[in-house]
């Protein structure tokens, strides 16, 4: 068994394809099918089922890929502590963001990011916080932006800020400036659906429960901060939106926006890794340029602390 053989076995487990996985690892297809059954061969295991369209996982090739999986996590591991023993930053990786976060955060850190490390390769994705964090369990993210904490013993927290939550109402009767938490009619309030941040959040702290009703028969689910915040202006709505969230869309008409008085609901957002993440220049650069965004913007921020090499 060698390095390519592992890549390959992963390219054709990841596409359901020989095809596909041929195109991923450079090779051409007849290359990468000789490797694989090379590998069955010698270990007298067969990994595929080539018959079935598209191409499927044997119960042993189940049990192997996963070790096989653990094993390739090795390697990029080796890599990377070889890299950082040498001073180089280079290959990929891959950032994942919260839904309530991204659409704010990332326009104003991206570009630096990407300047200050022009060898790196940055694959950015938007993901809800349960798949970010299986992403980077089964090593295909490197770094989580969500709301902490998780206490996820396989996973290391880095916190960045505390953000407040600010009410946005398009129907309210009252006049003055401020809120209660009681004071949220529950009966025009408007979350996220189950899985995202902001629900999981608000549902923490004020104990709310929305009704996303239309007209009587009919309960909607938002998938999208923005299309939350257009369902809410529609509906002559309620919800509550982060503060970068308000700060940064040109959506929401200020007028709507209404702080909350004591208690006021909170988030802390920080940075997820894996334990075994070894990139720690780039995460101390990321959370350099992340803190320095959100003195600017919100309330309270906390200081960064530079995370130890190895």
């Amino acid at each position: 068994m060698n390095r390519s053989q592992i890549e390959y076995i992963l390219a054709v487990h990841k596409w359901k394809s020989f095809g596909k996985a041929a195109e991923e690892c450079f090779v051409t297809q007849s290359t990468l099918s000789t490797m694989v059954a090379k590998f069955e061969k010698q270990n007298g295991i067969q990994l595929f089922n080539r018959t079935t369209r598209p191409v499927s996982v044997t119960e042993q090739g189940d049990l192997v890929i996963r070790s096989l999986q653990s094993i390739n996590r090795e390697f990029q591991l080796l890599d990377e502590v070889v890299n950082e023993l040498q001073g180089i930053e280079s290959g990929e990786v891959s950032i994942a963001c919260i839904p309530t976060v991204a659409p704010y955060l990332y326009p104003l850190i991206l570009t630096e990011v990407s300047k200050l490390y022009a060898n790196v390769h940055f694959n950015i994705h938007e993901l809800t916080t349960e798949t970010i964090v299986e992403e980077i369990l089964a090593g295909h993210i490197d770094i989580g932006i969500v709301s902490t904490p998780l206490e996820n013993k396989q996973l290391i927290e880095y916190d960045l800020y505390e953000e407040d939550f600010l009410l946005f109402d398009c129907g309210r009767r009252q006049k003055d400036l401020s809120y209660k938490v009681s004071d949220i009619d529950l009966d025009r309030l408007w979350l996220l659906e189950e899985g995202h941040c902001l629900r999981n959040q608000v549902g923490k702290i004020c104990e709310l429960h929305q009704q996303n009703k239309i007209h009587g028969n009919l309960t909607y689910s938002c998938g999208s901060i923005f299309t939350l915040i257009e369902m809410v202006k529609k509906n002559k709505g309620v919800t509550l939106l982060p503060r970068l969230a308000v700060k940064q869309s040109k959506q929401l008409n200020k007028s709507n926006i209404h702080s909350i008085l004591e208690p006021v609901p909170v988030r802390k957002i920080g940075l997820i890794t894996h334990q075994n993440f070894l990139k720690k220049r780039i995460l101390n650069q990321l959370k350099s340029i992340i803190l320095e965004t959100a003195s600017k913007h919100l309330i309270k921020f906390n200081k960064v602390e530079a995370v130890d090499p190895f």
